[in-house]
C-alpha cells in the first residue's frame, strides 16, 4: 500500500457523487450565492429576529444603491432562497428553510471519513 495512493488509504468524504438531477438543482442556488452582496443580504435575513426582515432593515450597511439591492434580492428570490411579502410600502423577506436544508446537506461530510482523509494527507 503506497501512502500516495488515495484509494489505498483515504475513505471518500461523501457516500456518492452528485446525480445529474442534484447538480441541476444545486447549480442555480450556488450561482445566486456567488456574489458577496447577495451572501450578506441572505445572511442578514437569516439572522434577523423573527425569521423575516424588512428591506429597509437589511439594506442598511450594504454599500450599494437601492435598485442594486432590489436586483440582488430578486436573484435570491428567483433562486428560491428567499420568499417575499409586500406589507404596505415595505417588502418583507424570509429565508426558505427547506432550500437551505438542501444546501447544507450537500456539505455534510462523514466525520470519520474526513479524519481518515486528514491522516492520509499528513502521511501518518
Amino acid at each position: 500500500m503506497s501512502i500516495h495512493d488515495p484509494a489505498a488509504c483515504c475513505a471518500p468524504l461523501s457516500s456518492e457523487p452528485l446525480s445529474a438531477a442534484d447538480a441541476a438543482m444545486l447549480t442555480p442556488l450556488f450561482k445566486a450565492l456567488a456574489d458577496p452582496v447577495r451572501l450578506r443580504l441572505l445572511s442578514s435575513v437569516a439572522s434577523h429576529v423573527g425569521g423575516e426582515a424588512c428591506v429597509c432593515d437589511i439594506s442598511s450597511g450594504v454599500d450599494v444603491t437601492q435598485p442594486t439591492i432590489s436586483h440582488h434580492l430578486r436573484v435570491l428570490r428567483e433562486a428560491g432562497l428567499l420568499e417575499s411579502e409586500r406589507r404596505g410600502t415595505w417588502v418583507y423577506y424570509r429565508v426558505v428553510p427547506s432550500v437551505l436544508q438542501r444546501l447544507s446537506s450537500f456539505f455534510l461530510i462523514d466525520h470519520e471519513a474526513s479524519m481518515i482523509g486528514s491522516v492520509c494527507e499528513d502521511g501518518r
